[in-house]
């Protein structure tokens, strides 16, 4: 009798070990992005004594550490949930909770008014479904993380393959994270297009009645309203258009949360109803095109820069030429604006 033989664990250590492995996941990659490399980082950089090289030097040594000291697995899933939240969940909520309870300050931010508020009085119906748009559209967020962690899984674990994203402690240079940055919101545009106009409005199909009676209900949108859909139409017009381009070029982990955070607050701003944007050349247009998409019953706008409409003539109002052309002429004016105010001294000396 082999006294030093391993028992197989038994049906309780399993479960024990399934209800523990969530905490397991989120605690590891935390310990190292608390530790001492990971501090430094975050906080040696903001003494200007240091140089560029030095600050990057202590970022490789932070990465270096996190994946290291990790499974590549549970930093990337970490790292894009933490992505989501820091730049689509938690602004998309501050805005919703900004909508909510300072409404008579919010309505003179909002390009249609009170039409355009969670709580808004033309809108009875917006009133009891605000907080199930919110958990839907957070539900699915959470949604899309399970998935690309299913994948990660199937191509390592079951297929024996390479992962899908790069997960490397070499640093990506700044021209190969431009490039594939790229041609990946190029691919993100002409995918989104493809799904969400063919499988999504083409036809009448199952796909296009949920999509219809449920995205399509919430016009004009707010916060949250992105990623509010139901989650088999959710996977088709969103998730898959975001992460195919990535695993198609197989982005580097640094690369993808660097494209995931632009798309996050792509998304957070071009739903959240607001008339006054950071960038009004680029979010504005695209907050336009998506308002216009909803407002007309899904019959244009079907991408999301514009440029797959432009090129499609499924533009409703202004496409990307038009914001361009708008664009050229507000800088004409206030070029001219500035020359006659440093001209107006010159003269007034003169006389």
């Amino acid at each position: 009798m082999n006294l030093f033989k391993l028992s197989q664990p038994t049906l309780l250590d399993r479960i024990w070990l399934s209800l523990r492995y969530p905490y397991d996941l989120v605690k590891a990659p935390m310990d190292a992005f608390l530790s001492i490399p990971a501090l430094s980082f975050l906080i040696i950089p903001t003494f200007s004594s240091y140089t560029t090289s030095l600050n990057l030097m202590f970022f490789y040594l932070t990465w270096s550490t996190l994946i290291l000291s990790n499974s590549p697995l549970k930093v990337e899933i970490i790292g894009t949930l933490a992505v989501r939240i820091l730049f689509y969940i938690l602004p998309s909520l501050g805005f919703l909770i900004f909508d909510s309870v300072l409404p008579s300050l919010a309505v003179n931010l909002k390009e249609h008014r009170d039409r355009a508020l969670p709580l808004g009085n033309e809108n009875e119906a917006r009133k009891g479904r605000w907080w199930k748009i919110a958990l839907i559209s957070m539900g699915n967020v959470l949604l899309g993380v399970g998935l690309q962690a299913s994948v990660e899984l199937l191509f390592t674990e079951i297929f024996h393959i390479r992962s899908a994203l790069k997960v490397t402690t070499a640093i990506p240079l700044p021209w190969g994270i431009a490039k594939d940055l790229f041609r990946g919101f190029l691919l993100r545009e002409a995918l989104t297009y493809i799904l969400h106009y063919y499988v999504l409005h083409f036809q009448p199909s199952s796909l296009h009645d949920l999509h219809a009676s449920w995205q399509h209900s919430i016009s004009p949108p707010y916060a949250l309203v992105a990623n509010y859909d139901h989650p088999f139409p959710y996977i088709v017009h969103i998730f898959l258009p975001a992460y195919l381009p990535a695993i198609i070029f197989r982005f580097h982990l640094l690369t993808y949360h660097t494209y995931l955070a632009i798309v996050s607050l792509e998304e957070t701003f071009a739903y959240s109803g607001y008339n006054a944007l950071p960038n009004g050349f680029i979010l504005g247009g695209i907050a336009r095109r998506q308002e216009r998409h909803l407002l007309g019953d899904g019959k244009g706008n079907y991408g999301c820069f514009g440029l797959a409409d432009l090129l499609m003539g499924t533009s409703l109002g202004d496409d990307v030429l038009d914001d361009i052309r708008k664009e050229s002429e507000k800088q004409k004016v206030s070029e001219k604006g500035q020359g006659k105010k440093t001209r107006g001294p010159g003269r007034q000396a003169r006389r």
